[in-house]
């Protein structure tokens, strides 16, 4: 059977607010009307007789047992629901096709019954954004520019660095100096990326990176690029595809620049018009409360504006102060009911050694999403028979200096930007850290450790 598509997928460019409809985008990705983002949309598809719901998810299954290129990407595998891009330009590494975890442990802390997560954190640069990358780069390779580049806080520079090495172009990354974990940094190095740390924070290196791109042939891939929007939503695809398209009651994800939950939202809206799956989830979008402008636009300005703030954060991969995609966003949690939260610094810090704790590691970006579902099922939002998703998205390594202060209790001992957490926080930090032993080389030593953990386990 033959895994090739049978026409190519007719999309267009519309404004997320004026509605206008360019033929194509400039260098910047903003509409030349009223200076908002763009996205793609699909003006025929409903009347598409190939795009028939059960016809689709029957091609989708076929293609996971074939050895063509593009079949073996959790991303082109979807590509009827994709812009089109021929074959020849497209750049993969075989990302997507990431696992689906039970979470029992955390589902008991959390008092829900039935939690997962989808970890992101198991693409080939290690974090969600390979899932948009490899889309997004293929569109600079189609269009044969040979600079590309993108403003970071770690692992956009890493997924970019590795796809345009993949494709033979040259990649610019712009960092915040002293704002990155050397984990993701080293990624961007090892593939060959001209690296800049700037004396600025990501929002400033935005705004340089916008200039830039309007003087020189240099093709950017932050998520304001509409194609990296188009790739990540097949997460969502792929999510439902892992429920046998039966969509859990609610999907929470981590709120940094927010084109993650707004691609997965477009997912969600969109199989829902093809009528591959039945409901829309909510889907929740949880902040760290010192980068938190999302939520403070929906619960102070009730969405209307978005004042940009100084973010502060552990978290380094949300630090993020006035997210670009906080529009869709917004269209996002109107379409589907859900909610934003906030969780502090050692809220976050808990949950990721909780996740953990059920053998799954994940970088602090990550861990808001546990902590924001305890918060929302605490208030009632979230109900304790309902089926809740955990959007994953980075790997623990990404951010290994977190972890190992976490454990060794030193984690808020040199920083100013969570404060001092309070007495109840730090004993209920303490019951889960868990810190190297240092012992005498013999093995009685070794014995009384083990006996005492037995004890306390």
């Amino acid at each position: 059977m033959s895994t090739a598509p049978k026409a190519e997928t007719i999309s267009r460019l519309r404004c997320i607010a004026c509605r206008a409809t360019p033929d194509s985008a400039g260098q910047d990705f903003r509409c030349t009307e009223c200076g908002d983002l763009l996205e793609f949309f699909f003006p025929d598809w409903t009347r598409e007789p190939s795009l028939d719901p059960e016809t689709l998810k029957s091609l989708w299954l076929n293609r996971r047992t074939s050895s063509e290129a593009l079949d073996l990407s959790g991303v082109w595998r979807f590509r009827e629901l994709l812009p089109y891009i021929p074959a020849k330009h497209a750049i993969t590494l075989r990302e997507g096709n990431t696992p689906l975890y039970h979470l029992p442990r955390c589902a008991r802390i959390a008092g829900v019954e039935n939690l997962r997560a989808k970890h992101q954190g198991m693409n080939p640069t290690a974090s969600f954004k390979d899932t948009g990358m490899t889309f997004a780069a293929s569109s600079a390779h189609q269009r044969e520019f040979r600079w590309v580049a993108c403003a970071s806080t770690g692992n956009t520079s890493a997924s970019m660095a590795a796809y345009a090495a993949r494709g033979n172009m040259n990649s610019l990354v712009l960092i915040p100096e002293g704002k990155i974990s050397w984990g993701k940094l080293s990624q961007s190095l090892d593939y060959g990326a001209l690296t800049c740390q700037l004396r600025t924070d990501f929002d400033g290196c935005v705004r340089i990176l916008n200039e830039l791109v309007r003087q020189k042939p240099v093709y950017l891939l932050n998520s304001v690029n509409p194609y990296r929007i188009e790739g990540q939503k097949t997460a969502g695809i792929e999510l439902m595809e892992q429920l046998a398209w039966e969509p859990p009651d609610h999907i929470i994800v981590p709120g940094g620049n927010l084109g993650n939950s707004s691609a997965i939202g477009k997912a969600l809206v969109e199989m829902h018009e093809l009528k591959l799956i039945s409901r829309l989830p909510k889907l929740s979008i949880i902040q760290a409360k010192g980068a938190n402008p999302f939520y403070r636009s929906v619960h102070e300005f009730g969405g209307k504006k978005l004042e940009p703030m100084t973010a502060e954060t552990l978290a380094s991969a949300i630090r993020i102060g006035n997210p670009a995609s906080w529009k869709k966003a917004l269209r996002v949690l109107e379409a589907t009911g859900g909610a934003v939260e906030e969780v502090t610094e050692i809220e976050i810090a808990a949950a990721k050694a909780e996740i953990g704790a059920d053998g799954i590691g994940c970088e602090p970006a990550s861990a808001v999403t546990l902590a924001g579902l305890k918060k929302l099922r605490r208030s009632g939002f979230v109900k304790a028979g309902e089926s809740v998703v955990l959007i994953l998205t980075g790997h623990l390594l990404k951010d290994p200096d977190f972890t190992i202060k976490f454990h060794r209790g030193d984690l808020f001992s040199d920083t100013a930007v969570a404060g001092k957490p309070g007495r109840d926080e730090a004993e209920q930090a303490k019951r889960l850290q868990r810190a190297p032993v240092v012992l005498d080389a013999n093995l009685g030593a070794v014995i009384a450790a083990l006996d005492a953990a037995s004890r306390n386990s």
